[in-house]
């Protein structure tokens, strides 16, 4: 039985050209043989399975090739390609540097560099994990590698550039490879899955990319991995149980989920997503990529940004039709917000609930102001009737029982028929056309002024209970809400209270706005006024700083939306006084206070040299 060899051996690129994703590195090597400008060492960096080792090794290849082809690559005839090819060539040496990082290896190495190459251009050291080389064989490495023999090359390939020393990476051309695209990836597993007959949905192709995060080696093994698995029929189905991928169309469902205001649903689809084993991070972190992918679908000139399916791609600009902008930006923004903030959770399923009970309410949030004058015109009728409309009648009638001459009562009932009705319907709102209203009826009846005003004296009071109607007999109190309006008294004690108790609040969430109000004398001037008295300048500067963001949380807690605050210095001490003292100052003062120092003194010194 023929001995199996995975496809990431079997499909590893022999020539410039079929490295994937690569162009930048490739097409620089090429000019470089073409122009006859190597260098003596090349540095490939970069991720896992992007390449690096393979490019190194068709490098070496290519410089020892005897006849070029035009495009600058490998002949595959010669004989150092075919040397090469049967891994039996003499002058291309592969070290494992994670195995051989010891100062006797460099040493062994740099011995070998000073035997020329047996029928080949040049001698090539390909380094593999170099950054493995411990500091003494990188010292030992230095010279040999700043000036070796013109026909030797070094390259060197390591994922953790940072690692290598600097003299080391000032020696080198650096080459930076990049992780390969999900669509480069994917056209390259087609490819493959066409040589080896196996049948594949193109969807199932991506899922693999994607689970690859850029490395073609991870991505060729998985795909390995999958065919056995379903036997040489790949779906996406099957792909997603077996690499543990969650399914889009949870996402799909979401969203749809978000946009009906669906509580329910969303938290019964996040148990479905729990049950199989899904995490909370794996599953915001899927959520947030799908709005992004929502967010970029919007406009065509960005579609080509959805590393998806031509399918998949169809799905998302579906769905984007029928959100907006503002709408997306608030989802990616709650959701971007939950992943951030989701490693700090200690009830991490809860902390996810409530986050889809958000996005799930944000439109709901929304639309009781949208929908409000539809939804209220008839709420408030059925709410006055009972109340206001009945209640002003009864004053208007109580006149009319009244044993009165009747040409006071026809005055009264004219007024009713005409203004009236208009009259009641502004006292019900309470709008401030309420005092030019008993103005009208005075030319109708203007044989009877002082009957007629009555009328207009009938208002509701600006509390909060407006079922109660008075008759006020002054004419000249105002009927002004806003004069009407209870103002809200503060003590001394219940300010410092509320001061103290906000600075408490801050200490949790801004250190300098807590030492700027910690322990600090709050005076009233007035009922809206008081002031801050501190000591120094810094606590000044801090103060009003965030003067708006305290005012402001002061104003909610007292309820005097006019509350304001004033600052004033006053210093512990009188700088203007301060002054520097010497020892003998030091020690007149000590012995001022206690004269027995002076004794002391005389007992031990006679002459002291301050």
């Amino acid at each position: 039985m023929e001995s199996f060899i995975v496809s990431a051996r079997k499909y590893r690129p022999m020539s410039f050209k079929s490295v994937v994703g690569q162009e930048h590195i490739t097409t620089t090597l090429k000019n470089a043989i073409k122009n006859n400008q190597l260098a003596q060492a090349f540095l490939f960096c970069g991720p896992r399975g992007v390449g690096k080792t393979t490019c190194a090794r068709i490098l070496a290849k290519t410089i020892n090739c005897t006849n070029l082809t035009d495009d600058i690559e490998a002949c595959n005839e010669c004989d150092s390609c075919r040397s090469f090819n049967d891994s039996a060539s003499f002058n291309v040496f592969e070290l494992d540097a994670a195995s051989n990082n010891s100062v006797d290896d460099i040493r062994e190495l740099v011995k070998q560099v000073y035997i020329p190459p047996q029928g080949s251009r040049y001698k090539i050291y390909i380094i593999d994990e170099v950054h493995m080389l411990s500091q003494q064989a990188f010292n030992a490495f230095l010279k040999t590698l700043e000036e070796p023999p013109s026909y030797a090359k070094f390259i060197l390939a390591t994922t953790e550039k940072h690692k290598i020393i600097p003299t080391i990476l000032s020696r080198c051309q650096i080459f930076d490879f990049k992780r390969i695209k999900i669509e480069d990836i994917a056209k390259h597993l087609q490819y493959v899955a066409s040589q080896e007959g196996v049948a594949y949905e193109p969807e199932a192709l991506h899922v693999i990319a994607q689970k690859a995060e850029g490395g073609l080696r991870d991505a060729l093994s998985m795909f390995d991995q999958l065919v056995n698995f379903c036997n040489g029929n790949l779906t996406y189905k099957s792909c997603i149980e077996n690499l543990n991928v969650l399914d889009s169309e949870y996402y799909f469902r979401f969203v749809d989920y978000f946009r009906a205001g669906d509580i329910s649903n969303s938290l019964l689809l996040y148990q479905q997503i729990i049950e199989k084993g899904f995490d909370g991070q794996h599953f915001i972190t899927g959520l947030a990529e799908h709005l992004r992918n929502l967010l970029v679908s919007l406009d065509p000139a960005t579609t080509s940004l959805l590393e998806v399916s031509d399918n998949a791609r169809a799905k998302f600009v579906q769905q984007a039709q029928q959100c907006r902008l503002q709408l997306i930006l608030k989802y990616l923004e709650i959701a971007s917000d939950a992943e951030y903030r989701f490693r700090d959770a200690s009830n991490k399923r809860l902390f996810i609930e409530v986050a889809l009970m958000k996005l799930a309410n944000l439109l709901n949030a929304n639309q009781p102001v949208a929908a409000q004058p539809v939804a209220t015109p008839q709420q408030p009728q059925a709410a006055t009737k009972p109340q206001q409309p009945v209640q002003p009648q009864q004053p208007v009638q109580q006149p009319q029982a009244q044993p009165k001459p009747t040409q006071q009562q026809q005055p009264v009932q004219q007024p009713q028929a005409q203004p009236k009705p208009t009259q009641q319907q502004q006292l019900v709102q309470q709008t401030p056309a309420q005092p030019t209203q008993p103005t009208q009826p005075q030319p109708v009846n203007p044989q009877q002024p002082a009957i007629v005003v009555k009328p207009a004296q009938i208002k509701i009071p600006t509390n909060t209970n407006t079922s109660s109607i008075s008759i006020n007999p002054n004419p000249q109190q105002s009927a002004n809400p806003v004069e009407q309006k209870k103002k809200i008294t503060l003590s001394q004690d219940e300010l410092e209270k509320q001061w103290r108790e906000l600075a408490e609040l801050k200490k949790h969430t801004n250190m300098e706005v807590f030492s700027a109000m910690n322990e600090k004398e709050v005076k009233f001037i007035d009922q809206e006024n008081f002031e801050v008295v501190v000591n120094n300048n810094i606590y000044e500067s801090n103060l009003k700083k965030f003067k708006t963001d305290i005012l402001e949380a002061l104003r909610f807690r007292t309820g005097i939306d006019e509350l304001n605050f004033s600052i004033r210095v006053v210093p512990l001490y009188d700088e203007s006084e301060a002054k520097l003292y010497t020892s003998k100052d030091k020690f007149e003062a000590m012995a001022k206070e206690n004269p027995a120092f002076i004794s002391f003194r005389n007992s031990l010194f006679q002459d002291i040299d301050y």
